[in-house]
C-alpha cells in the first residue's frame, strides 16, 4: 500500500507519524525495547502530544530476531495467530552503551543508534543484511480513519527479493506491490491462492512478517530501495532470518513455522483424474484405468473430481446414487488393482446438501452478525461454510470424511478455501479479516489431522489449493486453474519456483493445463515437465485428460516419463527427506542451488529437481530450448553424454526428450 506521492510529500489525507529517535532503550528480560517518539525531544514538554512508538527485539532461536512495533496496546487480541516453535533453551544477548543498543542471537545482530536519527542496523556475521532509516518505521492514519503500522527495509545494490508465496508473475519480486490476500484468480493474474509473508533475498536473510491478515508489500516500488509492509491496526510484527545461504534461510524459516509431514511413497507416482465438469461414471472410469493399463501406463492414484457427488449437493461427501450405484464396490475393483483413490472436497454446504441441516442445527457454519449463517450463491446455490474454529464443527465435518475413507477412499483434494468472507462470525470469536487467510490451514489441518489419524504418519496426503504460511506441514499443493497454453505452463512454474521459496516442499499442477484443451504439442511438452516435478497429475476442466484422447503419441510419451519418474523415485524420496528435515524443497529455483551464480538469480524457466537434476521443460511447439547451464561437468541423463557447463545453450528435442542434466560424480537413478 503506498502512502506517499512520490519521494517528499504524502498522499492527500495521509495522516504519518514516524519514529524519529530512540528517545530511551532498555532491557526487559532477554528483550531490548525501545522508545521511539515521531520527533526528538529537547525538553521535558516535547513528550506531550504526540505518538509514541514502542519496538521489542527478542530472539525466538538462534539466528532469528523478533521486531514488535506497536501504538496502541490496549486492544482486545481476537487472533487468530500463526502456530510458531521457539527454542526455549536459546537466550539472546543485550548490550546497551551510549552510543548503541544491541541485541545478538548467534550471528546475527540488531543494533539501536543511540541520537537524533532513526537508524537501526541488521546484521549477519558482521556485515550488513539490511537497516532501518528515517521514515521507515510508522504509524499512519488513512483518508478514512483506519490505522496502519508500516516498516521499511533497505535494499541494497543488486539485492533481489523472492518469495511471497504462489505468485505466478515475474520470480524476482524487484518493482512489484503484492498484497497478501488468498484469492480464487487463477494463474494468470496478480492474484494468488497461496500467499505468503515471507519473502528471502540474495544478501543473505529473509523477513517473516507475522500476520495472518491483509500483508500489503510495496517491493522497491514505492521507494525503489526499500522494501516497505504495513498491516491494519496497531502493531506489526516480523522476523529478521539469517542464513547466510539461502537453503539455510528456508531451514530457519521452516523451524519457526513448521515443516512438512512426509507423505506416502505412492503419491510420488502418476495420479489420473476424471476432470472437473466432464461426464463420467464407472464405466468411463474404468475405461480410463484400464486404458492406461493396456497402454502400459503406470498408475499410482485415480481421482474422482466434484461430479462424484450429485450437482447442486456439493458437498454432501455422498456419492450420486444414479452415476454411483455400487461406490464401495467399485472402490474395491479399483483398489484390486493397486490403484490409491482419491476424491474432491471443498469447505462449502450447499442449502440442497443433506448437511446443511445438520450444520444448521450444530452451529456449524460462519455466521452473520445477527446470527443467521452466512450463505451466498457464489458456487453452490444457498451455500454456507463450515467453520473450522468449533471443534465440534471439525469433528463433524471429518466425521463425515471418515466414511468415505471407511469405503476404501485414500486421499482428499481440498480444493478451494479462499474465497471466506471479511464480516463473518466465527466461534472462536476471531478477527474475521484475519480469519480470511487463516482458514486455509485450519481447513487443511482438519482434513490432513483425519488422516494422519486414520492411515497413520507418512500415509496422510492431500491435493491442496489454498494455503497460507505454515500450510506447508500439510502436503501436498497444486498450482490451481491454469490455462491450456504454453504462457500458461510458464507462469505455472514461475507460481511453484517462488512457492519453494516460501518454504513448501512439495508442489504440483495440472498437466495440460485446465481450462482449455490442450493441442498435442503443448500436452506432451506439458507431460515431461509434470513428471518431472515433485508430484503428477493429469487433469483438466471441461475435456479428460487420459493422454490417447489428445493422441496416442501422448500415451507413448506419458509411458515414456512416467517410467523415468519410476527410474528417479528413489532419488525424488530422498528429495522429499530433506524437505520434510529441513524445509528444503524438492523443486529448486536455481537461485536456491546456485546462489553466488549471478546468471541464476533471474532464471525461471528451468529449476533443480533435488540438488543434482537439472530440469528446463521446452515451452515452445517445435522443440527449441534456450536454458543455462551452470559451471562444472554435468551429464545429460538420456543419453549418457557429458557436457561442459558455464554458459547458455540452445538445442532442439523431440517429444521424448527434453535438457535433463545430472551434476557430474551423482547419479539420480
Amino acid at each position: 500500500m503506498k502512502f506517499t506521492n512520490g519521494y517528499w510529500r504524502l498522499k492527500d489525507g495521509i495522516e504519518a507519524h514516524f519514529a524519529a529517535s530512540a528517545y530511551e532503550t532498555e532491557q526487559q528480560g532477554n528483550e531490548l525495547a525501545v522508545y521511539a517518539p515521531e520527533r526528538y525531544i529537547h525538553r521535558r514538554t516535547d513528550t506531550l502530544n504526540m505518538p509514541l512508538l514502542t519496538v521489542r527485539y527478542s530472539s525466538p532461536m538462534k539466528n532469528v530476531i523478533k521486531v514488535r512495533i506497536s501504538h496502541f496496546e490496549g486492544g482486545v487480541d481476537r487472533g487468530p495467530h500463526f502456530p510458531l516453535e521457539s527454542d526455549s533453551q536459546f537466550k539472546p544477548s543485550v548490550r546497551i552503551t551510549e552510543q548503541e543498543a544491541v541485541l545478538e542471537s548467534g550471528e546475527l545482530s540488531v543494533c539501536v543508534e543511540q541520537g537524533q536519527i532513526w537508524n537501526n542496523t541488521f546484521r549477519g556475521a558482521g556485515k550488513l543484511l539490511t537497516k532501518n532509516q528515517t521514515k521507515s518505521t510508522g504509524y499512519i492514519i488513512d483518508r478514512w480513519g483506519e490505522a496502519w503500522v508500516k516498516e521499511e527495509l533497505s535494499l541494497s545494490v543488486g539485492e533481489l527479493v523472492y518469495g511471497l508465496g504462489e505468485r505466478f508473475g515475474p520470480l524476482v519480486k524487484n518493482g512489484q506491490t503484492v498484497d497478501i490476500w488468498n484469492a480464487d484468480g487463477g494463474t494468470a493474474s496478480e492474484q494468488a491462492y497461496k500467499n505468503i509473508p515471507f519473502y528471502m533475498t540474495n544478501r543473505g536473510y529473509g523477513v517473516f512478517i507475522n500476520d495472518p491478515g491483509n500483508v500489503s508489500l510495496e517491493i522497491g516500488s514505492e521507494k525503489t530501495s526499500r522494501v516497505q509492509f504495513c498491516v491494519g491496526g496497531e502493531i506489526l510484527e516480523y522476523y529478521i532470518i539469517y542464513g547466510p545461504e539461502p537453503k539455510s534461510i528456508l531451514e530457519r524459516y521452516t523451524a519457526l513455522t513448521g515443516r512438512p509431514a512426509m507423505p506416502p511413497e505412492w503419491s510420488f507416482g502418476l495420479w489420473l483424474s476424471t476432470s472437473f465438469t466432464t461426464s463420467y461414471d464407472e464405466k468411463t472410469v474404468m475405461s480410463f484405468i484400464n486404458g492406461m493399463e493396456e497402454r502400459k501406463i503406470p498408475l499410482a492414484v485415480f481421482h474422482f473430481d466434484c461430479f462424484w457427488m450429485k450437482g447442486f449437493n456439493w458437498c454432501d461427501l455422498t456419492w450420486d446414487k444414479e452415476t454411483f450405484p455400487d461406490p464401495q464396490g467399485m472402490l474395491s475393483r479399483i483398489k484390486a488393482k493397486g490403484i490409491k483413490i482419491c476424491v474432491w472436497i471443498n469447505p462449502y454446504i450447499a442449502q440442497r446438501s443433506a448437511l446443511f441441516a445438520e450444520g444448521k442445527d450444530g452451529g456449524y457454519f460462519l455466521k452473520q452478525a445477527n446470527g443467521d449463517i452466512y450463505q451466498t450463491d457464489q458456487w453452490q446455490a444457498g451455500m454456507a461454510i463450515v467453520d473450522f474454529t468449533n471443534p465440534a464443527a471439525v469433528k463433524w465435518y471429518t466425521g463425515h470424511l471418515e466414511k468415505l475413507l471407511g469405503m476404501g477412499v485414500d486421499c482428499f483434494k481440498t480444493d478451494f478455501g479462499e474465497r471466506i468472507p471479511v464480516d463473518a462470525v466465527y466461534f472462536d470469536g476471531g478477527d474475521p479479516q484475519r480469519h480470511h487467510n487463516f482458514y486455509a490451514f485450519l481447513y487443511n489441518k482438519a482434513v490432513f489431522e483425519l488422516l494422519e489419524k486414520k492411515r497413520g504418519r507418512g500415509e496422510a496426503c492431500l491435493f491442496a489449493r489454498s494455503a497460507t504460511a505454515g500450510g506447508q506441514r500439510f502436503p501436498l499443493h497444486w498450482g490451481g486453474d491454469c490455462e491450456s497454453t504454453f504462457e500458461a505452463m510458464a507462469e505455472t512454474l514461475r507460481g511453484g519456483l517462488s512457492l519453494s521459496l516460501s518454504g513448501f516442499g512439495f508442489w504440483s499442477h495440472d498437466i495440460g493445463g485446465f481450462e482449455g484443451t490442450p493441442n498435442a504439442a503443448l500436452f506432451k511438452r506439458w507431460l515431461a515437465f509434470g513428471l518431472l516435478s515433485s508430484h503428477s497429475r493429469l487433469h483438466g476442466s471441461t475435456s479428460y485428460r487420459v493422454p490417447w484422447s489428445v493422441d496416442e503419441e501422448s500415451a507413448e510419451v506419458c509411458r515414456f516419463f512416467t517410467e523415468l519418474k519410476i527410474r528417479l523415485k528413489p532419488y525424488i524420496v530422498q528429495c522429499a527427506h530433506e524437505a520434510c528435515e529441513k524445509g528444503i524443497p524438492a523443486l529448486r529455483a536455481m537461485f536456491l542451488e546456485f546462489p553466488d551464480d549471478p546468471a541464476c538469480a533471474y532464471l525461471d524457466r528451468q529449476y533443480m529437481l533435488g540438488p543434482d537434476l537439472l530440469v528446463a521443460p521446452v515451452f515452445s511447439e517445435d522443440g527449441n530450448v534456450s536454458y543455462y547451464l551452470p559451471a562444472g561437468e554435468w551429464t545429460r541423463l538420456l543419453s549418457g553424454e557429458t557436457v561442459s557447463g558455464g554458459c547458455w545453450r540452445t538445442e532442439q528435442h523431440g517429444f521424448l526428450s527434453l535438457p535433463l542434466l545430472v551434476r557430474a560424480g551423482k547419479r539420480v537413478v
